[in-house]
This record gives structure tokens, sequence and C-alpha cells, in this order.
């Protein structure tokens, strides 16, 4: 047994620290693509185990890999080169609210939408929303800068984050923000940690912004017979003057998927649905309900249908939250990406994915956050066909060269991990990765937090299939 291994058994108690294969292999992958077997899986439970732990990595250079509850898309969590994975979800659960302060102190481990569930006893709401919150934890919400479908108009995880309490890859604990709204004192670490997906520091606290739940939410389902109606009809919604919490968009692929999948009555026959969802006052809800009609209709849509009982529109978004598992029955493997794009170039980047899935013959179905311009074009294919696979890399890749080609991102919640690394210049220049590296190095001398991530490695390529 390693040196540092045992030295790891007397700072944090036995049972918590797994080296059997079993273990280690239930800690080798995530969401995403990819299986790398760390030495060994530690589960802390308090902050000073957490430093211990780093402070010992650190001395023997040895990686050390923060993860959640598992859910990236990205890889974030990946031991590419061995080492430890720090387990956070094991971390006791923790809530704390301060209803008066409309703030919330949360640990690592608590699954996101607890935290929501909390607030809603206070008549209040976390408002970041991500598909994964019943199961993904803040800590990973955090690392990832999540989103959500109101991301639309509440913005995402780092816009509701006011302090956090990190722990450095040098073993310090730090305490970044406060629990003021206002906070202007030197530069801003709690934005620099949150989205920076563990390069930076471990995750063991944080201080939340709350807000008044709504009074009143309106639902509304709008169809159309092209897509790239259905991409100008939102655009003209939110130059209008109305800002939905939620504008989602699902094309016919997605639609007869979940169908097939967990019947809804969604209208299998449209090429594009689009449902919307307003929240606030009763009155102003009923203005904008028909503002909404009435752009719809000038945009040529189908159908504008308007649920009659608060059933019906819960039925309607469990529907949208269905799209991934139904899809991922059409082929056994699904890669998921979030490109996103201003959103008046919504109904190019339709335009491009139709053109890049005709020429690499691959399966393209898209859904996601059309209000914010944060489509996930999913590519469904079977890994074991290898030539697939290879044609389903150069697909993504022109995912990415269109995203950016019309002044968008690699990602707009999923993070960059190792899966969007290699693209990492493209959008951001030689320049711009550099200064990157140079935080990163600054922050981390000895590089042994989440080593693989982001930065691309020298000739880093997006590898998907195995020969």
């Amino acid at each position: 047994m390693d040196e540092w291994i045992e030295e790891l058994r007397r700072i944090i108690p036995e049972k918590r620290v797994l080296t059997d294969l079993a273990d280690r292999h239930s800690y080798s992958f995530d969401a995403s693509f990819g299986e790398h077997l760390p030495d060994v899986v530690v589960q802390p439970k308090a902050k000073q185990e957490t430093a211990d732990v780093l402070k010992l990595a650190n001395r023997y250079r040895i990686p050390v890999h923060p993860r959640g509850s598992g859910t990236c898309l990205s890889g974030g969590p990946l031991p590419v080169h061995g080492g430890i994975v720090l387990d956070m979800s094991q971390y006791p659960a923790e809530i704390n609210l301060r209803p008066r302060d409309l703030t919330v102190d949360v640990t690592p481990s608590v699954l996101t939408a607890n935290i929501n569930k909390a607030a809603e006893e206070h008549g209040l709401m976390y408002a970041p929303d991500p598909s994964s919150a019943h199961v993904a934890t803040i800590g990973g919400n955090l690392a990832e800068n999540s989103g959500g479908p109101r991301g639309l108009k509440y913005g995402v995880t780092k816009d509701h984050v006011l302090g956090l309490e990190v722990v450095t890859p040098e073993g310090e604990i730090i305490r970044t923000g406060g629990r003021t709204i206002k906070n202007v004192t030197g530069i801003d670490l709690t934005k620099l940690i949150v989205g920076s997906e563990g390069i930076l520091g471990v995750i063991v606290g944080a201080t939340l912004k709350l807000m008044p739940k709504p009074p009143a939410v309106q639902t509304l389902m709008v169809t159309f017979d092209e897509v790239r109606k259905a991409g100008e009809a939102i655009s003209q919604t939110l130059t209008s003057g109305i800002l939905p919490s939620k504008m989602e968009f699902m094309d016919q692929a997605c639609v007869v998927a979940v169908e097939k999948f967990q019947p809804a009555g969604l209208p299998v026959d449209a090429a594009a649905v689009i449902i919307i969802e307003l929240d606030g006052h009763p009155e102003t809800l009923k203005v904008e309900r028909r503002l909404i009609e009435e752009i719809m209709e000038d945009m040529g849509a189908l159908d504008v249908i308007i649920p009659k009982t608060d059933e019906e529109a819960a039925k309607l978004w469990h529907a949208r939250k269905q799209v991934s598992p139904a899809i991922a029955k059409i082929k056994p493997t699904k890669v998921s990406e979030d490109a996103t794009v201003p959103r008046s170039k919504i109904p190019d980047f339709m335009d491009r994915l139709q053109v890049i899935k005709e020429k690499y013959d691959v399966e393209v179905v898209a859904f996601g956050h059309a209000g914010d311009g944060n489509l996930h074009p999913n590519v469904l294919c079977d890994k074991r066909d290898v030539e697939e696979m290879k044609r389903v890399e150069k697909a993504v890749e022109e995912m990415f060269e269109a995203a950016l080609e019309l002044g968008g991102t690699l990602s707009g919640e999923h993070g960059i991990g190792t899966m969007k690394a290699p693209f990492m210049e493209m959008e951001l220049g030689e320049v711009g990765l550099d200064m990157m590296k140079r935080i990163k190095d600054s922050w981390d001398p000895n590089g042994i937090l989440n080593p693989g991530k982001v930065f691309p490695e020298k000739g880093q390529k997006l590898v998907l299939h195995h020969e």
C-alpha cells in the first residue's frame, strides 16, 4: 500500500477511505463519456477533514478530483490522472434559512431541489432549477455554474451566490463574499470560484440568495409547422417587453419520443413546440398572456394552447423534463451538448444543425432553454458502432464551430470538463486561454486539483469511440 494512502487512513476514518476495486470503479465515470480509475475514494464529512486531505495531497503531489452526485455531462469529476476522488456527496446535508434576510446557508451535499423545498415553506424560492436538481448536489451545481429553465428570467447559479467557504489546493480554509446583497470588497473571488469546475478549490459551504415566490404562474404551449418560425417567434416575444420565467423548445423528434415514452398529449404533427411560463401578479399575467397569443399568431403559430388547470400545466412541464430519458430510447448512446447562441441566431443555429445532421448521417434532436439561446443538440448513436462514433465526433466539433461563428459559446450550463477542453482555444484564443491558466497556476502551484479539466492537454481531441 502506498505511503500516502496509509497516511490518509490516519486522518480519515478507514471506512471512508475506499480502495477496493469495486468501489473505485463506481467512481470512475459520470454522466458523460470516459472511464478513469482513481487510486482511492475519500469521503470527508467536515471541512477540516477536507482541508487535511488536500494538505496531504499537495505534499505528495497527488491529484484530487472533487465529486458530487456524478450527474455531470462534461466529465468534470472524472479522475483522468488517477489519485483521489473526493466524494463530497457524503458530507452532512445542512440547510439553514434566514427568511428575513432572504438568504440560506448550505453544505455541498444538499440536493439542489431540497433548497427550493425548504424555501417554499416560507413563501420563498431558490431560483436556479437544473433538470437534475432532484439528484444533483448544490456543490456540483456551484462548481459547474448550473442553469435550468428559469435561467431566462432569474439567471444561473452564480447570480444567486453571496458567499462561499472553500478549501484551497494547499489545504487552507477561506471565506469569500458574505451575507449581504451588496459587497464590493476587493476582487470577487466568489464569482471566480463558481463555475471553475473544481480546479481552484473545494466548496464546503455556500450562502445563497432567495427571493419571494411569485404569486401566480401561467403556462402556454405553442406549436409551429416550421422550426425557423418557432425561433423567430422566440426572438419576437423577448423583444416585446415580456420576460417569461421559462421558454422551452422541443423539435418534432423530441415530441414524438416523449409521446412514445410517456404520453402527455403533445402534438406529434408539429415541427416545433414552445412551452412558456409566465410568473408574477395574476392581473399582469392576463395582459402578458394575451400579448403572447397575439405575437404567436402573427408569427404563424399553428396553435396556442392554454392549460385549464394547474394539473394540466404540470403535465406539460413534466413532459418537457422527460425529453432526455425519452430520446435515450431511440438509440443506446446519447451525446448531450449545450452550445449557446444569441437568441436572434437560434433559427440560424437550427438550420446549421440540420446541415450537420445530413452531412455526417447522424441522428440529431434539439431541445432546451430557447429563451436564453441555450439549446441542447443531442446526437443519438450507438457507441458500439466505431464508424458511427467517428462521424459523431466530427458532427459535435462542427456544432461547436457553428455556435461560435454565430457569436455563441461552447457551453451554457454543462461546463467544459474533459468533453469540451479541446475546443477552448477556439473560443478564447491563445492569449485568453493562457490568462486562465495563469490564474489556475497561482491558486494551485502544484497542479493537484482536478487536473485534466478545462485546459486541453497537448494534442487532446474529442474521442468518443474505442477501436
